[in-house]
């Protein structure tokens, strides 16, 4: 019996070419990244410059992850979120070409707390899909609303508790750098400055997230209370929340976790919470995909 949202088509070589601009230690792209992974679709990766980000002059949205996508027509799809349910949508359906997907993600400008204004994207946690379709990935209504709503708690939730644990002590956050210079475009000048002064500036914009996000004075507690809580909901008798494989959330989830891996909140969050089984299960099943 497959499992709900297993539904994992194979498109023809070369039907979608696509280019990821990405930093690589940024959780929204590594969202992206595991789901390009799990669904065995080759991209091509442009590392972007964090300081300069000369790599998207092209692009008016100055966000990462941005992915061009060519399937027929060269388009630009912004926001992880979007991507994901905008790609898995053309996937899945043949009515429609990827640019029409597309406009059904409209960005709209909003106003944050602090004065500041973003665009935002409507019914980003939306697959595109026909009754007959949506049946197939989402056998009962309850599967799709429940990947739909750990999504966004990916999203709203467990993603601003990543730079607080990661930059939690200086000790902590020069790690943390040394980890993204190495992985990053940094000229050997600017990733020296990058490691020192980033790791400091990021110890104390760390404090402010802490008191924005309303966190306990130990961080660590709320991560392991977010990952404990995915667990739960996961529960005993599913190897993934999807089932026998991983969903969207579970890509999400783990894309956005995976940011941390060799740091102490990482090895620590291992330790402390009941999260290794099912992390080492997603691990496991995007290396399969990727065979």
């Amino acid at each position: 019996m497959k499992a709900p949202g297993l539904f994992l088509p194979q498109l023809p070589a070369g039907n979608l070419q696509l280019t990821l601009y990405q930093y690589k230690t940024c959780p929204f792209c590594s969202k992206v990244r595991a789901f390009l992974d799990y669904h065995g679709l080759p991209y091509e990766i442009v590392e972007v410059n964090p300081i300069m980000r000369k790599e998207i002059k092209f692009s008016s949205y100055r966000k990462v992850p941005i992915l061009l996508a060519d399937a027929g027509r060269p388009l630009q799809l912004n926001d992880s979120s979007v991507i994901i349910s905008a790609i898995k949508t053309y996937l899945i359906s043949k009515r429609n070409s990827l640019e029409e997907i597309v406009s059904f993600y409209p960005p709209m400008k909003t106003v944050t707390e602090q004065g500041k204004e973003v665009l935002e994207y409507g019914n980003k946690y939306w697959l595109m899909l026909d009754e007959k379709e949506t049946k197939r990935v989402y056998p009962v209504k309850e599967v799709r609303v429940e990947e739909m709503q750990w999504r966004k708690w990916a999203d709203d939730w467990l993603v601003h508790l990543i730079s607080p644990n990661v930059y939690r002590t200086p000790k902590e956050a020069l790690a943390s750098f040394d980890y993204i210079v190495r992985e990053g475009k940094f000229g050997t000048v600017e990733g020296f400055f990058a490691k020192y002064m980033g790791a400091i500036a990021m110890f104390f914009v760390s404090k402010r997230l802490k008191k924005r996000h309303h966190l306990r004075d130990d961080v660590r507690e709320d991560l392991y209370e977010a990952v404990d809580k995915w667990v739960k909901a996961i529960g005993k008798h599913r190897l993934f929340m999807g089932g026998s494989q991983p969903n969207l959330a579970d890509l999400a989830v783990y894309g956005v976790l995976r940011v941390m891996e060799g740091l102490e909140a990482f090895d620590d969050m291992m330790e402390h919470t009941k999260i290794q089984p099912w992390y080492q299960r997603m691990e496991e099943a995007i290396r399969k995909a990727a065979v």
